[in-house]
């Protein structure tokens, strides 16, 4: 009988949200994989400690590596000694707001980052194919719901890096013949979800209010809308872009618009707190340029891959106050972790 090999991907940002969960799901699939990491005096591996094990181990099959996308020689040397199969560039200064104050630190890492990897992979000669993580925010003003063939009206440093980096992307496949696919992804969170993103910090507060460990909650823009789905199925998506047999565009998301207020509303709700009271307003979380509205016309990832969410709304802030309220030491609902039981009864992520 034939040995099969197993197949080899590279994960840049993994100890990010999609990142961890992305090296679950590939080491699910049964391949062997790499992440790069940055140097730093301090751990910042803790979203995939449950899963590492120690190289020396013959069963190991996670492997991680010092880098930075800063740098090309680096980057270069290490698709040169690894080989992969696949790439999947999910590293990036990620934060919109942050982008505005670190404009060309954003421009560096998520923009030219991707180019430094392309230029690797076209020189390398190995057919290995690419996936670029691209992002909603890239649609700014343009009208909703936004697809493949909606133009992009970026409104912040993060989100011209990223329109930059979906157009590198395009011109390498159509250029070089590389396999290069860009992911649009629609805003998509977790329990592990960085504690400064909007959605978090909400979760993370109303489970210290609870506690009676924090008095107020402060936000920037309420009426802002986003699409937001759950990210270990965004990542599944991922993957099944890569196994397509032409490498393409595709927008991931729900193709349901809510408020931050609806958000916060939600989260309060669940543990039975009126929100209006803890929540106040601080103008140094508003964007100088706003993007109001964001939502998904997922038609053609739907038809082409078959992926369609499970997890909606309603469903994602139950499963992420949960996990914060168990964090803070408390009982949690419940009705999150119930959710998960029924719709993912063979769930490939741990560590939750």
């Amino acid at each position: 009988m034939k040995h099969q090999i197993r197949k080899r991907a590279l994960i840049t940002g993994m100890t990010g949200q999609d990142g961890s969960y992305l090296a679950e799901f590939l080491l699910f699939k049964d391949y062997e994989v790499h992440g790069i990491i940055r140097r730093a005096s301090t751990f910042n591996t803790e979203r995939i400690s449950h899963i590492y094990v120690d190289p020396h181990n013959p069963e190991a099959r996670l492997f991680l590596h010092y880098g930075d996308l800063s740098d090309s020689e680096q980057i270069s040397n290490i698709i040169y000694n690894i080989k992969p199969d696949e790439i999947y560039h999910l590293g990036a200064q990620s934060h919109v707001r942050v982008s505005f104050d670190i404009p060309e630190y954003t421009s560096n890492i998520t923009a030219l980052g991707t180019t430094r990897i392309l230029e690797a992979v076209r020189r390398s000669g190995q057919h290995i194919k690419f996936y670029q993580a691209s992002s909603s925010e890239m649609f700014g003003t343009a009208k909703p719901p936004q697809n493949e063939e909606t133009p992009f009206e970026p409104r912040s440093p993060y989100a011209c890096a990223k329109v930059y980096a979906y157009w590198m992307a395009k011109n390498y496949r159509q250029g070089y013949g590389i396999f290069a696919c860009n992911g649009i992804l629609f805003n998509h969170e977790s329990p592990r979800r960085g504690e400064t993103f909007v959605t978090r910090k909400i979760t993370r507060a109303v489970a210290a209010i609870s506690a009676g460990e924090q008095k107020y909650l402060y936000l920037g823009n309420l009426k802002a809308k986003r699409d937001w789905g759950f990210a270990p199925e965004y990542v599944e998506a991922m993957w099944k872009i890569m196994n397509q047999e032409q490498a393409g565009d595709f927008v991931i998301g729900t193709g349901q618009p809510h408020s931050v207020e609806d958000f916060v509303k939600t989260a309060f709700d669940y543990v039975g707190l009126k929100w209006k009271p803890y929540v106040k307003i601080d103008q140094r979380y508003f964007r100088p340029t706003e993007v109001e509205n964001l939502y998904a016309d997922s038609a053609k990832t739907e038809e082409k891959i078959g992926w369609q969410p499970k997890v909606e709304f309603l469903d994602l802030v139950k499963i992420m106050v949960d996990a914060d309220m168990r964090a803070q030491g408390l009982k949690p609902v419940g009705e999150g972790d119930k959710i998960l039981e029924e719709k993912f009864p063979q769930k490939w992520w741990k560590g939750d």
